[in-house]
């Protein structure tokens, strides 16, 4: 195999809460983790509406990529988790904001819980330069 992956830590985002790198790059594509709400510089989940919280979420992702060489705005894919499906028009609305021109494909999906107690967690595969 000529491409090997890099494993990309990022000073400015939350620590993992668990053993996985913030991302991993690989033939073309960086490959980031999931993000909850957490607060880099405290650690804890911020309060706040859910699309503050989503807001957050592509805060921390933005932030990743950036260590990474690219940027959230050449997400190819993002995955979005949620505890309540009801909440889709809220995430939405955060989510629009971050990406106001040719959003990446998507989904949100509905899950009984998500680490730390968190009500969003959101993940991606961005395109590297």
């Amino acid at each position: 195999m000529s491409e090997q992956r890099q494993v990309v830590t990022a000073d400015g985002a939350p620590a993992a809460v668990g053993p996985y790198s913030h991302a991993v790059a690989h033939g073309g594509l960086l490959f980031c983790s999931g993000q909850v709400p957490l607060d880099p510089a405290s650690g804890t989940l911020v309060e706040g509406t859910l699309q503050e919280q989503t807001a957050r979420c592509l805060e921390n992702l933005a932030v990743v990529c950036a260590a990474g060489g690219t940027s959230l705005e050449r997400a190819v894919r993002c995955g979005i988790y949620v505890t309540d499906i009801a909440t889709f028009k809220d995430v939405n609305e955060a989510y629009a904001a971050f990406f106001a021109d040719a959003p990446p494909a998507r989904t949100l999906i509905g899950v009984a819980s998500l680490p730390l107690g968190a009500q969003v967690e959101i993940d991606a595969m961005v395109a590297l330069p």
